[in-house]
């Protein structure tokens, strides 16, 4: 019984996820300039926060080049600097 309750525990950590592969690095998308502001907005949250990279899944060096032009975009109004907050 007591087997039974730990095989089932440790079932949910054996699940292995697919790795997330850069979708820049595939060619799939490209960071070309910052006036994209609908490519941009898929790496923002609905708060306006620049996404993790374990979120999105992009590789390390073009992380920096999309907060970089992330950083850009929002300087020139082309993205929201941070959402309006609306409280209850």
């Amino acid at each position: 019984m007591a087997m039974v309750r730990e095989r089932r525990r440790r079932g949910d950590r054996r699940r292995s996820r697919r790795p997330k592969v850069c979708q820049f690095c595939t060619g799939e998308l490209e960071i070309t300039d910052y006036h994209d502001g609908r490519m941009l907005r898929r790496f923002i949250s609905d708060t306006a926060k620049i996404l993790p990279r374990r979120r999105t899944g992009v590789c390390a060096k073009h992380q920096r080049r999309l907060a970089l032009t992330i950083k850009r975009a929002r300087m020139l109004a082309i993205i929201p600097i941070t959402e309006k907050l609306v409280r209850k």
